[in-house]
């Protein structure tokens, strides 16, 4: 009876685990292969305790269950209760009217890797580079705007 026991016990914690990692965990990893390692542990369990025919039967008893428990976990819906719904559709700088000029200049708030702020007459503008990287503090001046992009580059 013990030897039931303990077989059941790693086969629906192995189970568990890999339902777990499929619905509330996706993309870790760690926490299906344990599942998959329980599993695996107790049809080796099984095998060993049982034998060979024994042991068919109950890796295929295991494999059924395992393929329904998942079917119910994956239609039951419980992960709509975890899951992002909301998506934000605003944009920087969408609020502020753009007042830059080309050829205005202004200073590298933060460093520009080749995206980051830049301050042009006390207003603080996310602002872009061609690629170069511009170091915070360094002076930049305006070389061009697109819709609501702001190109800089450090002024020499």
């Amino acid at each position: 009876m013990m030897a039931w026991t303990i077989l059941i016990l790693l086969i629906a914690i192995g189970l568990g685990l890999v339902v777990i990692e499929i619905i509330f965990v996706p993309g870790t990893t760690i926490v299906g292969i344990m599942g998959l390692l329980c599993i695996f542990a107790g049809l080796g369990y099984g095998f060993s305790e049982f034998g060979h025919p024994m042991g068919w039967g109950i890796t295929a008893v295991t494999t059924l269950v395992s393929a329904v428990v998942i079917i119910i976990s994956l239609r039951s819906g419980v992960w709509n209760k975890f899951a992002l719904k909301g998506a934000i559709n605003s944009k920087v700088n969408e609020h502020k009217q753009l007042d830059v000029q080309v050829g205005q200049s202004g200073t590298a708030i933060s460093a520009l890797k080749p995206i980051g702020n830049a301050e042009f007459k006390h207003q603080i503008w996310e602002v872009t580079t061609q690629g170069e990287h511009i170091d915070a503090g360094s002076p930049v001046k305006v070389i061009k705007t697109k819709g609501r992009i702001i190109y800089v580059e450090q002024i020499t």
